[in-house]
């Protein structure tokens, strides 16, 4: 079987939607970089972003923080130690792992891509329910603060 694959997603925590996502056999800033690039193309930039994430290496690359830099987004890193600021993430993982990943791994790298991004874009955020959203999918969510704002 394959080698694990490193995953990497992007998560708007107002909504809990998966924005952004790559998959590598390697953490390194190019991962990170692809998924924050990903996200960016599928959020709209009407305001401030901020980014926020553990205190990982990739995430101090200067290659990394040069494109926060030119996409005007704020870097915001958890506490030494602090596992907790980091558990909506943790959560996506859990669910990924426990609901979705074949026990045995997959047979080659694309597979794995296509499968997890299947249940990243399809699944997770548009039919799997999450407490944070009063039982809402991600989308389903999004899809009513919209219909708030323009009643406003």
């Amino acid at each position: 079987m394959l080698a694990p694959q490193v995953r990497y997603v992007l998560v708007d925590l107002y909504s809990r939607r998966i924005t952004g996502s790559a998959l590598s056999l390697t953490a390194d800033a190019d991962l990170v970089c692809r998924a924050l690039r990903n996200a960016l193309e599928t959020r709209p930039r009407d305001g401030r972003l901020m980014f926020h994430s553990d205190q990982g290496v990739q995430y101090k690359s200067n290659k990394y923080r040069m494109l926060i830099w030119s996409y005007g987004v704020m870097q915001s890193m958890s506490r030494r130690g602090n596992y907790l600021d980091n558990s909506p993430m943790e959560r996506v993982f859990r669910s990924l792992k426990s609901e979705w990943l074949p026990k045995d791994g997959y047979g080659d790298f694309s597979h794995a891509v296509r499968d997890i991004n299947q249940w990243m874009n399809g699944y997770y955020n548009v039919y799997r329910q999450h407490t944070n959203n009063g039982g809402l999918s991600p989308c389903s969510h999004e899809e009513k603060w919209q219909q708030v704002i323009a009643v406003s």
